[in-house]
């Protein structure tokens, strides 16, 4: 059944499309099949058995630990994505971990080092990996310069619209976003403290531009924001 299951996982992604069913089903023996539940740790960077692993199903956050301890999240994983050693150079001195932000969590993951072998084997798929990894690492430097050159109401428009876009559902003038992050780590995301991010939502919502709540965000007109 499992094999099943990662085979359909496997073949359904846009990364994979270049293999042949043949090739997918051998990718199948190297893959590794995982569920977690809301709350759970997926992977530590600095784990002694590094893997990439790929999102199938739920959201999932990437943390990072600076020498005084101080976390901020420096990436939202959602459907589709890949995580872990994206580099295929594993940093044993960075220090981060990946955790579970919804139920139903479902994760591929392969072992760095025999993704390197099917990649060595497979020049098309490696193509394929670097052009998808480029315009990640391209998402998150952008990020980064949006973070460091606008203020903090800006940063969390700017979120709020982009969460909106990739996963909102329109109904009407109506974006509706099932809200499955904290105020913190809104406030982690978009680089300020809590009582700024939650004095900024307060002020969005005394506008009238959305409703917030622990299991939803309502953006009343998103061209308003």
């Amino acid at each position: 059944m499992y094999d099943e299951l990662k085979y359909w996982y496997l073949r359904d992604h846009k990364l994979f499309w270049t293999l042949s069913m043949s090739q997918i089903k051998q990718l199948c023996i190297i893959t590794g099949f995982k569920k977690a539940q809301k709350g759970d740790v997926i992977y530590f960077s600095s784990s002694d058995v590094p893997r990439v692993f790929l999102l199938k199903k739920g959201n999932i956050k990437i943390v990072s630990i600076d020498e005084d301890g101080n976390e901020t999240i420096k990436d939202i994983i959602q459907k589709g994505d890949l995580f872990g050693e994206l580099e295929l150079d594993s940093d044993r001195n960075s220090n981060e971990y990946a955790k579970a932000l919804t139920d139903e969590i479902i994760i591929c993951s392969f072992l760095l080092s025999d993704f390197e072998n099917l990649l060595l084997q497979n020049p098309s798929l490696a193509l394929s990996y670097t052009k998808f990894v480029g315009l990640k690492m391209k998402r998150i430097k952008n990020s980064y310069t949006n973070l460091m050159s606008k203020d903090a109401k800006t940063r969390l428009l700017t979120f709020l619209k982009d969460w909106a876009e990739k996963e909102g559902k329109k109904i009407g003038n109506r974006t509706i976003i099932e809200n499955f992050l904290t105020q913190n780590d809104i406030a982690q995301i978009i680089c300020t403290s809590r009582q700024t991010a939650t004095l900024l939502i307060n002020e969005l919502e005394e506008k009238g531009l959305i409703q917030y709540s622990r299991k939803e965000i309502i953006i009343e007109d998103i061209s308003k924001l």
